[in-house]
C-alpha cells in the first residue's frame, strides 16, 4: 500500500468527519422496513440526523429540504416505489445528493425494473455489493438475495462503467470496499465480517454515504470518508464484542466516539 496516498486520504476523512459533526446533515431515508430503526440510530450516532419520509407526495416535498437522500430497494412496496421515484426526481432538480442502494436486484423483477428507472435519474452515488453492481450494470444476474456471490474485484469493471455512463460515484462493499468515479479507484481495507451478520449493516452505510455527500462536491472523497469512518468504527466495535448482538450495540457506540485521531491512525486506504 502506498503510505503517502493512505495518509492523504486519512487526513481528508478526518476533516470530513469533523465537518459532518459540525453541520449534522439531515438525511431523508426511503429504506426497507427491516432496517429503519438501525439506520436512524447509525445516522444519529455518527453525528447526522434522519428523516424516514417515504410517503408519496411528502417524499417529493422533503427531498429539497434534506441535505442528502437514500433510496434503498430492500422492501419496495407499491407506495414506497412511487415515493422513491418522486424523491429521486425532486432531489435531482434541487441538487440534493442522493444514493441508490439496489438491494437484491437481478433475479427479482419488481426491484430490478425499479432500479433501472432510478438509475436513469443519475444517482449521485450508487452503493451495493458486487452482485448488485454487476446486475445494475447489466453484466450479472444478481446474488443470493441480499448476499453477494461475486467478488469486489470481479465487479470493478461494472462499477467503473456505471460511474462513467451515469456520472455517479460507485461504492462496492466487500472485505475491501472499492470506491470509483470511473477513472480513479480507491480501496478501503478496514472492516469486519461482523457487519454482514447484523441486519442493516450494509443498508445503513448507504445512509452514512448520503450524509457525507452533503459536505461538498468532491463526492469521491466524501464517499471514501463515509466508508472509512463506518468500517473503522466497525473494527473498533469488533475488538470489544463477543458476537453479532454485542457488536451491534458496540458499533453504535464506536460511531459516536470515533475520532479524527482514530481515523488518522487506523485508516487503511489506497
Amino acid at each position: 500500500m502506498n503510505s503517502r496516498l493512505s495518509t492523504n486520504h486519512a487526513v481528508a476523512v478526518a476533516e470530513h468527519l469533523a465537518e459532518l459533526r459540525r453541520t449534522a446533515p439531515l438525511v431523508q431515508c426511503i429504506t426497507n422496513s427491516v432496517v429503519t430503526n438501525f439506520t436512524a440510530n447509525v445516522l444519529l450516532a455518527v453525528g447526522a440526523s434522519a428523516a424516514m419520509a417515504d410517503v408519496p407526495t411528502e417524499a417529493a416535498m422533503f427531498a429539497p429540504i434534506a441535505a442528502g437522500l437514500l433510496v434503498n430497494l430492500g422492501t419496495p412496496h407499491a407506495e414506497q416505489r412511487v415515493a422513491m421515484l418522486e424523491a429521486a426526481r425532486a432531489a435531482s432538480l434541487a441538487g440534493t445528493p442522493w444514493v441508490l442502494d439496489p438491494v437484491a436486484i437481478g433475479l427479482l423483477p419488481v426491484r430490478t425494473a425499479l432500479a433501472g428507472e432510478l438509475l436513469s435519474l443519475r444517482p449521485t452515488i450508487i452503493r451495493g455489493n458486487p452482485s448488485e453492481i454487476l446486475a445494475l450494470a447489466g453484466t450479472g444476474a444478481g446474488g443470493r438475495g441480499v448476499d453477494s456471490t461475486d467478488s469486489v474485484e470481479a465487479a470493478r469493471p461494472a462499477a467503473r462503467d456505471l460511474a462513467l455512463r451515469f456520472g455517479s460515484i460507485v461504492a462496492v462493499s466487500g472485505p475491501v470496499d472499492l470506491v470509483t468515479d470511473g477513472a480513479t479507484d480507491v480501496r478501503v481495507h478496514n472492516g469486519t465480517e461482523l457487519l454482514t451478520r447484523v441486519t442493516g449493516g450494509g443498508c445503513a452505510l448507504g445512509a452514512v454515504i448520503a450524509a457525507f455527500a452533503a459536505l461538498g462536491e468532491d463526492r469521491l472523497s466524501t464517499t471514501v470518508a463515509a466508508c472509512a469512518v463506518y468500517t473503522i468504527a466497525a473494527d473498533q466495535a469488533a475488538a470489544v464484542s463477543h458476537g453479532p448482538g454485542s457488536f451491534a450495540v458496540a458499533f453504535l457506540d464506536a460511531l459516536a466516539s470515533v475520532s479524527a485521531e482514530d481515523v488518522r491512525n487506523l485508516a487503511m486506504i489506497e
